[in-house]
């Protein structure tokens, strides 16, 4: 089996991308999603969180949610919103967020290549966010959701690209948010053969975003080896690649509910174990790795980490999310489990350091912490070594929108 194929996407018919193309499923929560589908009958929420045609307080996890997106998907089928190319083709998916641009190609990655970790994994996934993407692809028979792969860039696709995305883009929209989504779609034979090739011969992919939805697709693949259906379309999922050079980590920052029983005074003495700490005037965001900004109500802090507290040889242990969780989180304020204690939460840094410092100025937390953007090949090295990150280590703008193209089960 080749590591990526080609394949007859399921796209907007032509015109109608601007009415179909969504933010992905997991950005937005019921409410936003019902709020930016008003009015929008053949907005792709209607299939990604189906949950926003029926009563308000539907579980989403409920089946008749998984039921309505199936409605609503074979709808928007019927009647041409959607439509499905008559011949195997890669897509080229440009994404334009202010000042920076990537490219990539938009395939099929193979599932046996995944279950052998030649496309590396770098997070750990929740049995219930893989239970709720399996139920909605074997509802739909197809996979709606990309994962978001990365490659180490390769002058030879570099320039391939390039030349498949010189001319008009079959599809060209501006989301609400700013962001530019392009789409050339590639046919042409000899490219598809060499793009296939090229492919082939590198060592491996990583996952950046989607462990969710790859880890469904696995499962899906091996229910129907199961059933004896021999091999079809499921035994590839559907996924965007950039190379790693055009790639955009954001800062993932954290917001704390309390100080652990501890005073201003008292909490800042037991920062300053394992940190220097300076008092700032304006916002920090952090310069480089092993820095970190702080914000109590009505005053920013800059905390540098002591240099022997870094363990050099460690992937994990070395990232900025693990430095702050082992030498503050946990020992200061008592979080072990940040995964499930209910007094932390997480920030993506598309939404500011003044998202940080109005949560604790409303009251809501007693403290935020600003960190240094994970980098790439922190992200690699990590899934080099076959290990995981802590959770919500890594924030990837811009968004894939939902809907662009899909891969139908069924082809």
């Amino acid at each position: 089996m080749n590591l990526i194929r080609p394949f007859r996407g399921l796209r907007p018919a032509p015109g109608r991308a601007e009415e179909v193309l969504a933010p992905p499923y997991d950005v937005l929560n019921t409410e936003e999603a019902r709020a930016r589908a008003a009015g929008k009958p053949n907005s792709f929420l209607h299939i990604s969180k189906p949950e926003i045609d029926l009563p308000a307080g539907t579980d989403p996890y409920d089946a008749s949610v998984y039921a309505k997106g199936k409605e609503n998907f074979e709808r928007m089928l019927h009647e041409g919103v959607l439509v499905q190319d008559p011949e195997s083709c890669y897509y080229v998916y440009r994404l334009i967020m202010g000042q920076h641009t990537q490219t990539g190609l938009v395939l099929v990655a193979s599932v046996a290549d995944y279950d052998s970790n030649r496309i590396r994994k770098h997070e750990f996934t929740r049995p219930d966010k893989e239970d709720d993407r399996v139920r909605q692809i074997e509802a739909l028979n197809a996979q709606t959701g990309p994962v978001f792969l990365t490659y180490r860039h390769h002058g030879e696709i570099d320039r391939i690209v390039a030349e498949a995305s010189r001319g008009e883009p079959d599809v060209d929209v501006t989301a609400d948010d700013g962001v530019q989504h392009s789409l050339w779609v590639v046919r042409d034979a000899g490219t598809v053969e060499k793009i296939t090739a090229i492919f082939d011969a590198m060592d491996c992919l990583y996952i950046a975003d989607g462990h969710h939805r790859s880890a469904a697709a696995s499962r899906v693949a091996a229910a129907r080896r199961k059933a004896g259906t021999g091999e079809n379309a499921a035994d590839y999922f559907l996924a965007v690649a950039f190379p790693d050079d055009q790639m955009q980590i954001l800062d993932y920052n954290r917001v704390v509910k309390d100080l652990a029983g501890k005073s201003p005074e008292q909490f800042l003495q037991a920062v300053g174990q394992a940190f220097d700490v300076s008092a700032e005037d304006q916002p920090v965001r952090p310069r480089h790795s092993g820095e970190f900004g702080m914000y109590l109500p009505g005053q920013w802090y800059r905390l540098a980490i002591h240099e022997d507290l870094i363990p050099a040889a460690d992937p994990v242990r070395r990232l900025d999310v693990s430095l702050l969780a082992d030498q503050l989180i946990a020992p200061v304020l008592g979080i072990t489990d940040p995964r499930r204690d209910k007094r932390i939460d997480f920030v993506g840094g598309i939404r500011g350091l003044e998202e940080l410092q109005r949560r604790v100025d409303s009251g809501e937390m007693a403290v935020a912490f600003s960190l240094f953007p994970t980098s790439l090949d922190q992200l690699m090295a990590v899934a080099d070594a076959d290990e995981v990150m802590p959770p919500k280590s890594t924030w990837f703008e811009p968004k894939l929108a939902d809907g662009m193209v899909s891969h139908r089960l069924d082809d």
